[in-house]
């Protein structure tokens, strides 16, 4: 391998590492309030599907981005409602709204444009280079040449860093998923920090899902998102519920997701053997994991403010 494709590797991993990191942040945020969502995968097809014909039928890739973002939204309503307010299990509602989200993918798309062996095509999001910094050696050509949402999803880790860990309302978000009923005595109000980060958690995820037709392909097919909402579960674990060190661990997946496209390219290894490591690696996560990961206190379980004990 030359310079030159080291260079062009270094740049594909961070255009893949976007929807790793919208999802995965949004996941460790809902769950710093107690909340488990497990419906990642069907949220971004749901937010592929509808974010593409957002774009197609509106001629605006903006217009695609807030349509995904209001879907998540409202899946994120609806879980923070049938969990913090009916006080269902967090599991359950979260699978129920993941199939949901997966036929509705499917559904929209076949209403909107039907059967066709020509998919109609959105235009892809293009490069924004930043100036004087994209003219930097190298480091120009990887960091700072690059579209605009994975500058979001860069700054969006590092201002989640800054807000939970050191300002005062981070500081209280990680104390509703830590200690709900210390929270509520201390005037905390545990309700409203579930459903806010319920709902951006879910806007996260739907973005990331609408990213993959406006980057990769230009349309929308059915798996689109081949695994990646479950893999942002397991990367949430594998980073401890923290910005940057979920950050850290979306370059991973995202390098080896670069480096199988390019095994089935030059077919020197094979590429589905590279594609398995993620899920090798969410295997050993969930088995050895709970070792060393401190997950929230209260994670997966819903307050409930008549009961004396949260126990």
């Amino acid at each position: 391998m030359d310079f030159d494709q080291f260079v062009n590797l270094a740049g594909l991993v961070f255009l893949a590492i976007v929807p790793y990191i919208l999802a995965s942040q949004g996941t460790a945020l809902a769950g710093r309030t107690g909340l488990f969502i497990v419906f990642q995968e069907g949220v971004m097809l749901a937010g592929a599907s509808l974010g593409f014909l957002g774009a197609y039928q509106f001629g605006s890739l903006t217009a695609g981005m807030l349509t995904a973002i209001v879907l998540g939204g409202l899946f994120g309503l609806a879980f923070a409602y049938l969990t913090t307010t009916l006080k269902l299990n967090q599991f359950v509602i979260g699978l129920a709204l993941f199939f949901v989200g997966l036929g509705l993918s499917t559904l929209a798309f076949k209403l909107a444009i039907g059967i066709t062996l020509t998919p109609p095509l959105i235009p892809t999001l293009k490069k924004f280079p930043i100036p004087l910094l994209s003219q930097i050696p190298i480091i120009g050509d990887i960091l700072f040449n690059q579209n605009i949402l994975v500058y979001f999803s860069v700054l969006l880790s590092l201002f989640l860093y800054y807000f939970l860990y050191k300002t005062s309302y981070g500081l209280e978000l990680r104390s509703v998923g830590e200690n709900p009923r210390a929270a509520d005595s201390l005037g905390i109000k545990v309700i409203r920090a579930r459903y806010v980060a319920a709902i951006l958690g879910a806007m996260l995820m739907a973005l990331a899902g609408a990213y993959l037709p406006m980057v990769y392909t230009g349309t929308f097919t059915e798996g689109i998102v081949q695994g990646r909402g479950w893999l942002s579960i397991a990367l949430t674990f594998f980073g401890g519920w923290q910005p940057l060190t979920i950050f850290l661990g979306a370059l991973f997946f995202a390098a080896v997701e670069v480096l199988a496209l390019r095994a089935q390219i030059l077919g020197s290894v094979p590429h589905q053997a590279l594609l398995t490591i993620p899920y090798v690696v969410t295997l050993l996560i969930m088995m050895f994991g709970t070792r060393w990961v401190r997950v929230p206190g209260f994670l997966g379980q819903n307050y409930d403010r008549e009961k004396r004990s949260i126990l």
